[in-house]
């Protein structure tokens, strides 16, 4: 576990050795936890994703904390497993006397095992573009936040793509997507929305599952050649899946570019190993790679000048899964300096229920993005009691072979009340399944 030093005691000591010390002043900290997955066949997500949230943690405090409350952190190795993220979650849950007061798993399978904790627990889980989409609806999930939007409106934006590259709407009917996805949870995510869209457009969607950890895929890629599919959406994890898929697409003639990767399989960690075969290939954004923004630039100053990176490789800073990592982090903080300003606790740590309202009340305007330096790095975006979904943007990019080139601007569904009409409907089931009350809000 890694942490860093919990308040510098200050002590002075009066000349005279019968004089008594003055008393000792412990600063004020908040403790967030770092469950990690920096081993295993999604390392390369985690160690850019975590290492960028430590990184704005340790540049936090270094220019003065939250309102002069410092940022303490431990981390726990879930290695993407579900099971070892409940074990992270209960040993990283207190420390020293302190609680979490939020939790972020990077990982459906992960974020299912533990969001029903969250209530009883008063801890928020901030699902950064991933998890289940349905707690978009805060009236049923009041501590579950989708910041970075949900999968839902992800996989609407990648056809409301496909359409705008066949010439419209209309020209879908009877055009055949493959949906390729790694078997678990977060591949099956997407596919409430996925479905729905398809019928409504006249397109027939072949859903072809792989097995975790996704490196065989032979069979599956034989399957959409004779599948001869206009499209593929490819829903994988880890650079070895992903890699694997454009090779195999290379392998039977599959055109990259008709094939579109989801955002955890949008990094560059995902295309290099790939080589040639990665030219073309359209990858999902909701974090923007880059180092010319302010704030990444400031940090490779201050914190990688210091020598108090958390990379080892530094050349990743501003890379997807870095940036998007920053991007979580950014959240929490402006959640805590929300929480102080509206709790009267300016200068104080705020409790798991005073933390939640501070990111219900998250207001990322485009002109609060330029002012903390992430500005067209993110896609703006505004929480509510009701609404937990984030910015429901995303863009595209397509990979050239040496980096990712930005197609367009940030988009959003096509039928946005209809993604949410299907969120509605969801959480509402969900509640009653439960016996659970949705709250009223304002």
């Amino acid at each position: 576990m890694q942490r860093t030093l919990r308040g510098a005691m200050v002590a002075s000591t009066i000349a005279a050795a019968l004089a008594l010390p003055e008393p000792v002043v412990a600063q004020e900290t908040q403790y967030f936890p770092i469950a990690s997955s920096r081993v295993g066949p999604y390392s390369a997500m985690g160690t850019g994703y975590y290492g960028a949230q430590i990184d704005y943690l340790n540049y936090v405090n270094m220019n003065g904390g939250v309102n002069g409350v410092m940022l303490t952190w431990q981390e726990c190795e879930t290695e993407y497993n579900a099971v070892k993220t409940v074990e992270c979650y209960q040993r990283l849950l207190q420390s020293d006397g302190q609680k979490i007061v939020v939790f972020d798993t990077l990982g459906t399978p992960g974020a299912y095992a533990v969001i029903n904790r969250m209530r009883d627990d008063q801890v928020v889980l901030a699902q950064y573009g991933y998890g289940r989409t349905d707690a978009a609806d805060g009236t049923v999930w009041p501590w579950v936040f989708n910041a970075a939007g949900h999968y839902w409106s992800q996989i609407a934006v990648k056809m409301r793509f496909m359409a705008e590259q066949e010439g419209g709407v209309e020209n879908m009917r009877g055009k055949k997507i493959v949906h390729m996805h790694i078997d678990s949870a977060y591949g099956r995510e997407p596919l409430p929305a996925m479905r729905g869209i398809a019928e409504a457009w006249g397109v027939e969607v072949v859903e072809i599952a792989v097995p975790p950890p996704g490196l065989e895929q032979q069979s599956q890629w034989l399957q959409v050649r004779r599948e001869r599919p206009d499209w593929v959406t490819f829903w994988g994890a880890g650079s070895g899946m992903n890699s694997t898929g454009m090779t195999n697409a290379a392998r039977i003639g599959f055109p990259r570019d008709r094939l579109i990767y989801v955002t955890f399989g949008a990094a560059e960690e995902d295309m290099y190993p790939a080589g040639d075969s990665a030219v073309g290939t359209y990858a999902m954004a909701n974090a923007l790679p880059g180092r010319d923004y302010p704030l990444v630039k400031a940090i490779q100053e201050q914190v990688y000048g210091a020598g108090q990176g958390n990379l080892a490789d530094e050349s990743r800073i501003g890379s997807v899964y870095w940036n998007r990592g920053l991007g979580a982090a950014v959240m929490w903080v402006e959640a805590l300096r929300n929480a102080q300003e509206m709790h009267g606790k300016v200068g104080q740590p705020v409790t798991g229920a005073e933390f939640r309202d501070g990111y219900e009340a998250l207001n990322m305007t485009e002109a609060r993005l330029q002012e903390i330096g992430i500005g067209g790095m993110v896609a703006p975006f505004q929480m509510s009691c009701e609404e937990h979904g984030g910015a429901g943007k995303f863009a595209v990019m397509q990979w050239n072979g040496d980096k990712f080139v930005r197609v367009g601007d940030w988009q959003e569904p096509l039928d946005p009340d209809y993604i949410r009409q299907l969120i509605t409907e969801s959480a509402a089931k969900y509640a009653a399944e439960n016996n659970l009350t949705p709250r009223t809000c304002p």
